[in-house]
């Protein structure tokens, strides 16, 4: 789950003005080849600040979809407009089969729908997890969230297992054969099971091509409002699960595994200049909390650390050509979170984000993974290359895939998300039980805010 409310409460008290006329909206969201970004404060006021003011003069004031996919996007630095077309056809998952993934935390919630996408697009998937039908009594003990009935009793690393092979047996293997699914049973706060898991993969498979760290331990509170609390009463208590297996067992997992890469590698030919296909991926699983202020200070110095971490071993890492990626999912329909909706606590722990109308499905996020991991599509390098952030739902429409619903949900940065989600029900209060006409809302264009926008901190509650 991504908790964000407050910062993006916070985004959109600096960015918006309450008080928009309808003049001034409707000329900024007609749909339209091109956009005519408004040249005063009139409209957005957003459009005050001294920074989007420079970057407007300096990149012109008319921006196009074709402008922006090839220059603009390429940057995360501007106001940004991609196609508004939030549905479409799924395009075809790319064909990795001959690889290796080694999935950490993969035994339900962003972990699992990764687990799927890779052994859909022909992967063999070390599905790894603490989670195991073999000690039903440690799973119930660490079972520390309401998953609802479907998932409480068996939401483990073998169920997720059992899931891909129905999922492979259903697709087409004419054209597209599916991968395998190996449980693997390992706690990944004990270097020696994470020692003992990497040699399990070298001795039968000789290689690993991916890596995904997705292992987020259930937090104290994670729903109810303590969770959103001030740091000095959360205390360690809030900081020991974050950072131990969130933060300190990615950087161990990652050590233990890096060897490996590096001699796939060199299986693989890779080459830091011509980018090889085969070129081996880590993808750590943060959030937007690791550029703005997010649930809590803990929740926030994890996610930000998983980006730097991501960052600084893409220095190292690039002589022995392996990349690596901080992925950020968006509001996501995860088990633990669907039941937090369906028990009416969701609201609560979260400050009422929209789970239901843009909430991402867990499959969503291994698609983008399986994308970055396809060299042919440039994507990779439209998020500026190894080492960056990749936005789930921005990767989406640069490359064209969809959730499994057809849809593309918007990115937590657009302008289409954070109007409908936070502005438009704040304006509907005020307007007495008035509501925003309905050609307004399917017209939001989908600019994207600025990251400094976003990473500039919370003004006052009010």
């Amino acid at each position: 789950m991504v908790g964000m409310t407050f910062f993006i409460r916070a985004l959109i008290v600096n960015a918006f003005s309450v008080a928009l006329s309808v003049e001034a909206f409707t000329s900024t969201i007609m749909p339209a080849v091109q956009f005519q970004l408004p040249s005063s404060a009139s409209s957005l006021s957003v459009l005050t600040s001294s920074t989007a003011r420079a970057r407007l003069k300096r990149n012109g004031k008319i921006i196009t979809s074709d402008t922006v996919l090839k220059s603009t996007l390429l940057s995360h630095s501007t106001f940004s407009s991609v196609s508004s077309n939030e549905n479409g056809s799924q395009i075809p998952l790319p064909n990795h089969s001959g690889k290796v993934a080694v999935v950490i935390g993969s035994s339900r919630g962003i972990g699992k729908g990764i687990a799927i996408e890779c052994a859909l697009s022909g992967m063999t998937v070390y599905v790894v997890g603490r989670s195991s039908r073999s000690n039903k009594n440690a799973y119930k003990s660490m079972l520390k969230r309401d998953l609802g009935e479907e998932w409480n009793d068996d939401s483990t690393i073998e169920r997720t297992c059992d899931d891909i092979r129905d999922f492979i047996a259903k697709q087409n293997t004419m054209t597209h054969p599916g991968g395998e699914a190996i449980p693997v049973s390992c706690d990944v706060a004990d270097q020696s099971q994470v020692i003992s898991l990497i040699e399990k993969v070298k001795s039968e498979q000789g290689r690993c091509d991916l890596l995904v760290y997705s292992a987020f331990p259930t937090p104290p509170n994670l729903s109810n409002a303590k969770f959103r609390d001030e740091f000095w009463k959360q205390n360690v208590e809030m900081w020991d699960p974050l950072c131990e297996v969130g933060l300190r067992s990615a950087y161990m997992t990652c050590c233990e595994a890096i060897p490996l890469m590096i001699d796939t590698a060199k299986l693989s030919g890779g080459n830091s200049e011509t980018r090889s296909y085969n070129q081996p991926m880590i993808v750590l699983v943060s959030s937007f909390g690791g550029r703005s202020y997010a649930f809590n200070v803990a929740y926030g110095v994890q996610k930000a650390a998983l980006d730097r971490l991501a960052s600084d071993m893409s220095v190292q890492l690039k002589q022995y050509n392996v990349d690596t990626v901080s992925l950020y999912p968006g509001v996501v329909r995860t088990e633990g979170n669907i039941q937090a909706l369906k028990a009416g606590t969701w609201d609560e722990a979260t400050g009422g984000m929209d789970l239901e109308n843009n909430g991402e499905s867990v499959r969503f996020s291994g698609r983008a993974v399986v994308h970055l991991m396809d060299r042919s599509n440039g994507s990779l390098e439209w998020i500026g290359g190894s080492g960056k952030v990749g936005v789930v739902a921005e990767l989406a429409k640069y490359v064209g895939f969809v959730d499994e619903d057809g849809r593309r949900p918007p990115s937590i940065r657009s302008l289409r998300y954070l109007l409908s989600s936070f502005v438009f029900p704040k304006i509907e209060k005020e307007m007495n039980g008035g509501k925003i006409p309905d050609f307004i809302r399917n017209n939001i264009p989908d600019y994207l805010l600025p990251w400094d926008i976003f990473m500039s901190g919370p003004p006052p509650e009010d």
